[in-house]
């Protein structure tokens, strides 16, 4: 069947009038600011107590955008007679976001966690060379960085902890097989002698049958049991 002739217009049309019956929901920005995703690829934050300057960001970095200048110090030995260590300290770490395409390569590599996404956007310049931030700069977009989600309750149990779980366990399995062949080695202990007529004195204060007659001991308040055929 062939299509009548303007019905593809009556539906742009019908569009059109649908579209203008509902409410706009522009925002006016910059006073109102957009809710941004937490993983947004705003900017790069820079954690510097974690940079060791291995370079890895700088070679990765697919183009060269990042620029990082150091030097190497000295360290004394931690104990007397040890051997001295050097260290590299950064002197200069800068992003030229001009020439970023956000690919996030440099964090992905970091492996210390030096480098963070921050949702912050607001950083434009009207000059290009301006876009070259150094440290200071990262440094305070690093506290713009959100929270890391929350776990997932079904994901996987992460190796580090399952590592620290499986070394207690061993540790404890250990001590425990130490301890049995001490308390396996230890003397047995006599058990106590069953309660009887033979063990224990009578409640009238007389000896036992078949226990030989002894004096009381001084003190304790009892007569003593007379000899036989006689009195005291």
């Amino acid at each position: 069947m062939a299509p009548i002739p303007g019905s593809g217009l009556a539906k742009g049309l019908a569009v059109t009038l649908r579209t203008m019956t509902k409410k706009s929901h522009t925002a006016q920005y910059p006073d109102a600011q957009p809710e941004l995703p937490p993983r947004t690829r705003g900017v790069i934050g820079l954690f510097e107590e974690n940079c060791t300057v291995c370079m890895l960001c700088a070679r990765e970095c697919p183009d060269w955008c990042i620029y990082i200048d150091s030097h190497k110090e000295t360290m004394p030995a931690a104990t007397p007679g040890g051997r001295e260590r050097s260290r590299n300290v950064l002197d200069r770490f800068a992003i030229d976001f001009a020439l970023c395409m956000y690919c996030g390569i440099c964090i992905e590599v970091c492996p210390f966690d030096a480098l963070f996404w921050s949702p912050e956007f607001e950083y434009a310049e009207t000059d290009i060379h301006e876009l070259t931030h150094e440290r200071d700069k990262l440094r305070e977009w690093m506290w713009t960085v959100p929270e890391p989600p929350a776990l997932d309750p079904g994901a996987e149990e992460p190796k580090e902890i399952a590592a620290a779980r499986k070394a207690a366990e061993k540790l404890a399995a250990a001590r425990a097989t130490e301890s049995a062949p001490a308390a396996e080695s230890a003397p047995p202990t006599q058990p106590a002698p069953p309660a009887g007529p033979a063990t224990t004195a009578q409640a009238d204060g007389s000896a036992a049958p078949g226990a030989p007659d002894t004096p009381d001991a001084p003190g304790t308040g009892q007569a003593r049991r007379p000899a036989e055929g006689g009195s005291e």
